[in-house]
């Protein structure tokens, strides 16, 4: 059960909306950038938080950390090579929560918002989801990112099971989450990103 009274329960909702935002915003951007017109059609090409939310997966997010956002429409026909298209658009909302986990946790190593405790939370907060958005969409399971990503390395006649399993991915990711499996590969996962992050970020303050 998710612990309603968390200190950092209201610090959450700007972090989910940034780290969600930027999400949806780069799947929208780089399917436009390949050719692709539809994601400005339907006015996903914006860093307005309002066009990007599923109102029931932002609660998950905000309560449980695991949940979704509305998905980008997008049309392969538009790109002159569908596969690896589908796999740029689908790799772009992963890499940006990497990009920004990485931008966020250079920024508190800094130490530029060291007056304000309000901004250190949330900045601590959009550092944990982007991590963890990050890491849950690369899980290679339809319709996360990681299937699309996955789907476009492999040779169409395995790609093509991904494909065929859509339908029943949202299930697995149920029956995963209930039984603890999801936590279980995304809990080193996390540690290990953080800790490449904190290699990175430390290296870039000393040679600086």
């Amino acid at each position: 059960m998710p612990d309603l009274f968390a200190p950092d329960m209201l610090f959450r909702i700007p972090a989910l909306l940034i780290a969600i935002t930027f999400h949806e915003f780069s799947h929208g951007f780089v399917a436009d950038r390949l050719g692709d017109p539809t994601p400005k059609w339907n006015g996903r090409l914006t860093l307005n938080p309002i066009a990007h939310l599923d109102p029931l997966g932002l609660i998950m997010l905000w309560l449980f950390k695991f949940g979704w956002a509305k998905p980008v429409p997008v049309n392969p026909r538009y790109f002159s090579d569908p596969k690896k298209g589908m796999l740029l658009v689908a790799l772009a909302g992963p890499v940006s929560n990497l990009i920004l986990a990485f931008l966020t946790m250079l920024i508190l190593k800094i130490g530029f918002f060291s007056f304000s405790w309000v901004i250190i939370i949330i900045l601590k907060v959009l550092l944990t989801y982007n991590i963890i958005l990050a890491v849950f969409n690369l899980i290679p399971i339809p319709p996360l990112d990681g299937s699309k990503i996955l789907a476009g390395i492999l040779p169409w006649k395995y790609s093509n099971i991904f494909y065929e399993i859509e339908s029943y991915g949202p299930i697995l990711l149920i029956i995963f989450l209930y039984f603890g499996i999801i936590n279980r590969i995304m809990g080193p996962l996390i540690l290990l990103v953080n800790t490449v992050l904190n290699i990175i970020t430390n290296l870039i303050m000393i040679l600086v």
